[in-house]
Parts: structure tokens; sequence; C-alpha cells
């Protein structure tokens, strides 16, 4: 009797650590939605997902919020127009965009991308932002996803991550074939290292080092010991190594100035570069590999009287609209190089803004 009560206490134990497994299995940031993989003309055919770190797709994540879903397309546009390479690319969206992102692709020339979508949970952020009503817009949770890579079902050691107010003029293999420093887990473009850029950023007095970002009044931040006239970087483009970021804990580390912030307060979006840049730099200080200048030509959404010479931005490789006047509303600079990528929105959801001509 005593061992047929054993043996039932153990069935019962097995079975509560089965369900247990099952229902707590699942990553707690992202569901996995939807896969395509189309060409333009033929019949839908089967998914041939990337399965593993050494295919030959070029992956790319992007995030396409309901709000400016027209800038993800035209960036991913660009990219697809301006390549021959096979790119994969992994659009992060909320649950209330999936649908409007899905149709988006399908009733228009994107088509014929490889992609994946995959719903973000914005839960992964209580307790990390604070609400802040100088630039609601930089608190939008995709703008955070960046943070979490390695969370994502993403299935390669190497990605390159853009943000949705980019366009790409050249190839984005170029980009992709970056080679990253041992020990290192990410690549940026520095905000000091294109000199022909230099006179604009001065002229509308934006900030290229950690004094910009950082608040040197907290003893928490003098306590890094970073110079604050350090060269920043803007961490809306970057190629990332997945493994490496796994093992050095960037999430971690990450989440633990957000809620440094959360609590005390050592940044705020009313600086240079809102909440998501500051983190980013304090992590990276000094811990990441440059890239070339010309494949992150920023600051275009800085200011609508500031403006680039015709010669140097035909020579970028990448251009990226960050700052408040982007290139879908109005005022702006340089709109016609964007414009030239933008698909309109099948919905009628997304429009450009633009100032009404006389007839």
């Amino acid at each position: 009797m005593c061992i047929n009560r054993v043996l039932l206490m153990l069935l019962v134990l097995m079975v509560c650590l089965i369900l247990h497994i099952k229902l707590f299995r699942a990553p707690p940031l992202h569901l996995h939605l939807t896969e395509h993989r189309k060409d333009p003309g033929i019949a839908p055919r089967a998914v041939v997902e990337p399965d593993s770190e050494e295919d030959d797709h070029i992956p790319v994540i992007i995030c396409a919020s309901e709000e400016r879903m027209g800038g993800a397309m035209a960036t991913i546009n660009s990219i697809y127009s301006n390549t021959d390479a096979s790119v994969f690319f992994y659009i992060v969206t909320l649950r209330d965009a999936v649908k409007l992102t899905q149709h988006y692709i399908e009733t228009t020339k994107l088509k014929g991308i490889n992609y994946k979508i995959l719903e973000f949970n914005p839960m992964v952020l209580k307790g990390k932002v604070k609400p802040d009503s100088s630039r609601p817009d930089l608190l939008h949770p995709l703008n955070f996803v960046r943070f979490y890579l390695p969370l994502l079902d993403v299935k390669h050691r190497k990605v390159i991550y853009l943000d949705d107010d980019v366009i790409v003029q050249g190839d984005i293999k170029d980009l992709f074939n970056i080679r990253l420093k041992a020990g290192h887990a990410a690549a940026f473009a520095t905000d000091c290292d294109l000199p022909s850029t230099h006179d604009m950023v001065r002229s509308v007095d934006m900030q290229t080092t950690y004094m910009g970002f950082l608040d040197y009044r907290k003893q928490e931040i003098r306590d890094l010991g970073i110079n604050p006239s350090d060269c920043s970087f803007n961490p809306g483009v970057f190629v990332a190594d997945v493994k490496e970021w796994k093992k050095q804990k960037i999430t971690k580390q990450l989440e633990k100035w957000m809620e440094e912030n959360f609590r005390q307060n050592i940044y705020s979006s009313a600086m240079a570069g809102g909440v998501a840049t500051p983190p980013m730099l304090i992590v990276f200080h000094d811990k990441y590999t440059t890239i070339d200048p010309l494949w992150h030509v920023r600051h275009l959404g800085w200011s609508p009287d500031a403006q680039y010479s015709e010669s140097f931005l035909q020579d970028a490789h990448l251009l990226h609209w960050n700052g408040r006047f982007k290139p879908w509303t109005y005022p702006g600079v340089h709109l016609d190089l964007w414009e030239k990528w933008f698909i309109p929105d099948p919905s009628g959801r997304f429009s450009l803004v633009r100032p009404q001509r006389d007839s």
C-alpha cells in the first residue's frame, strides 16, 4: 500500500512538472505571428525560413508602429530595391498593428520580400519607463525593442537593426559584412566621425558628446567615470552580434539603467536623445566597433532649416531623419530623397503631410 502511494505521488509530481514546463517555457516578449516568403506573379509556396546562423540571408530588424507604418515600409522598400542579396526582414510591431502590417506588405510591391512579423509585449517595460510629456513619441514601446534582440524569435547570430525613419541608398550587404572586433556585441557610427557634417551640427546647436545625453549633476553618472566630452553615437542604426550580446548580458545591463532612471531620473527625453539612447551610451561606452560614417548620415530631422549639400547626400549609404521633423511630415529637409521610396498605404490610414499647392 505504501509503495502504491509513493508511486501515485511521483506520478502527480511528474504531471505538475510537465504542466509547469508547458505553461512557462514560451518567450515573454514576442509572439511569432506571421511568416511569409513570396515572389510577385506566382502562386504562394511553402515558407523557407532561416534555420541557422550561417544561412545566406541578411537579417534586418525594423519596428513598424501603426502611426509610422509608412516610414517603416519606405525603409524596407529602399533596402529591397538597392541590393541583389537575399534579405530577411523581422518586422516588430504591437498587436493592434499586425493585420495592418501584413496588409501593407501583401497588397503592394513589397509582397516579394522575405519577412516575419513579431509582436512585442509592452508589459516588459513596466517599472522601467516613466511618462514624459516633452517627447511622448520617444516613449513608444517599440522604441525599446533594440534592447531585447536576443529575446526576439531571430535565428541569426548577426543582425542589422534600423529605425523606421531611415532610407538605405547603398547595398545593405556592405553594412552587414562589417567585422565586429573580438568581445564587441555591436557596431555603431560615432557622432564625431564625419567632418563634413560638423558645420551643420554646430549651426543647430546639436549635441555630439555624452554631456548632451547624461545628467552629470547626478552622482550615479559621475561615478561611471565617462568623460562628458567623449563622442556619442546614435543607436538607430547598428550591427549586433546576438551571441555576444547574450554572453555579456547586455539586455540586463540596459534594464538596470532604465530602472535606475525610473527611480532617480538621471536622464530624460528632454535631453538630446530621449530615454532609449542614454542606456545604450552607458553600456556600450568604449565597447563597440565603429562603422563607416557614410552608413549613418543622420540629423536630417533635427531642424527644417539645416541642410546638407546634394553631392554629400548622394555619396551617403544611409540617411536618417532622427529628430522631430520626420520626412513624412512638414516642414522638413531633403524630403524628395525619402519620398522616392514611399509606398502609399493601401488602407489609407497613413498619409503624407505636405503643403497645399496653389492651383
